[in-house]
């Protein structure tokens, strides 16, 4: 999820595929009182021909109708409450038994596939923000529990990290699909490995057990500034029995390659998020979280990279990746850093861009250095996820087809591997 501000040619036409990558709940445009609130940008894409199929070729399409006709029987807030959390951890709990060959299929869509949690997630949220009970929520309700859905949806309530020391504790976050507006079948590789990975165990080298729980994160930067990332990970980030000993936050980059991202810059870029909204400016840290005093421009991977890039994990290649852009000190203009920033100097693009992947790159590891700077962590960009020869126009082309489900198989099974290796290291060490 990169921020490409590079001429495109031949590289750039793919690139642009890879354009870049939440406390608050995704907002509507004003309706007049008493008037059926507007969509989002996000639901009101759901109404074309693509989502549909997803949704329908997934069986995932019922989820819309059976929760209205859950919310036409609740009579008071918290119940309302109640059951807006128990179906968004459901919907959560069926995207990820789907990814994991649990359950039934359910439609003729690959398993592996990360678009029909986002969809239903949307339709769902479309229902409430619809929802017109005799009770009458008051708005700021109304709110909580659209955010309370998203929360839940995402896996963001339900990490469960097991104690003890027998067991390396690991977080990995994805993000949703993204870049829609030029090709709504997006999916997003980071997304699919966080289903496919949620409550897994993996074996490191040392036979030590590793625990994997996973969360997936919205392409919106005002969820972000909100806080959305420090309030999922710092319960986790914390010393106690269950604290995390390994995290990596993980989205789409660049074709043909993975990269572990060594520097993150604390600038957005504003490049339109799901929402068609920009931002441009320093990232902010919303008031409350732990950070560290002043805020750095830069923060960086503790992850074993150098382990990482040399332990052959899958078919493509892992680069150190150490390029940032920055203004140096005293400087005025932008210069591009091939070996990271220069002392003094000001952000404007980390190793993974300077959009939401960077950010929340950023917001982690800033995290970390705030509550626990000897935690391993830090950001991993997988490969382009494209759609295969003769699939790829929007316009006329098909949802799936068998070379994208490979490359997202093969994407999602490396990112395990590469998790692997991270967690052997810290088994060893």
């Amino acid at each position: 999820m990169r921020h490409i501000r590079t001429t495109l040619g031949a590289l750039g036409v793919a690139l642009i595929a890879a354009v870049p990558l939440s406390l608050t709940a995704p907002v509507a445009a004003t309706a007049a009182p008493g008037d059926t609130p507007a969509a989002t940008v996000e639901e009101g894409r759901l109404t074309q021909a693509a989502p549909q199929e997803i949704l329908r070729r997934s069986g995932f399409d019922v989820w819309e109708r059976e929760f209205a006709r859950g919310l036409a029987e609740v009579t008071t807030y918290p119940e309302a409450k109640r059951y807006v959390a128990h179906e968004g951890r459901a919907l959560w709990r069926r995207a990820v038994d789907r990814a994991q060959g649990r359950g039934p299929e359910g439609g003729d869509l690959s398993r592996d596939d990360d678009r029909p949690l986002y969809w239903a997630r949307l339709g769902m949220t479309k229902e409430l923000r619809d929802w017109r009970p005799e009770f009458g929520p008051t708005e700021s309700q109304k709110e909580a529990l659209l955010g309370l859905l998203e929360r839940t949806s995402r896996g963001q309530d339900s990490i469960e990290l097991p104690a003890g020391k027998h067991v390396v504790r690991i977080v990995v976050t994805g993000f949703d699909p993204f870049q829609l507006d030029a090709d709504v079948r997006r999916s997003n590789p980071s997304g699919a490995a966080a289903l496919a990975l949620d409550g897994t165990t993996v074996r490191t080298a040392s036979g030590r057990p590793a625990r994997i729980e996973t969360v997936v994160f919205p392409v919106r930067w005002a969820d972000f500034a909100a806080g959305t990332v420090e309030r999922t990970l710092l319960p986790h980030f914390r010393q106690g029995a269950r604290q995390v000993d390994l995290f990596t936050t993980v989205s789409q980059g660049r074709p043909g390659r993975f990269d572990v991202e060594r520097t993150n810059g604390a600038w957005r870029g504003g490049y339109p998020d799901n929402a068609r909204e920009s931002r441009t400016e320093t990232v902010p840290i919303p008031d409350g979280v732990p950070t560290v005093h002043p805020q750095p421009q830069w923060t960086t991977t503790s992850l074993p990279y150098e382990r990482i890039v040399a332990a052959g994990t899958g078919p493509f290649p892992v680069v150190d990746h150490t390029a940032v852009t920055e203004i140096p000190a005293g400087g005025t203009d932008p210069v591009e850093r091939p070996d990271g920033p220069t002392p003094g100097s000001t952000a404007r693009a980390g190793g993974g861009g300077d959009y939401l992947s960077n950010e929340i790159a950023y917001r982690a590891t800033l995290l970390r250095d705030a509550v626990r700077p000897q935690i391993p962590g830090g950001h991993l960009h997988t490969p382009v996820l494209a759609f295969g020869p003769g699939n790829t126009d929007p316009a006329s082309g098909k949802v799936t087809d068998p070379v994208f489900v490979r490359n997202r198989v093969q994407i999602t099974g490396q990112v395990r591997a590469i998790v692997t290796v991270a967690a052997s290291e810290v088994a060893r060490g």
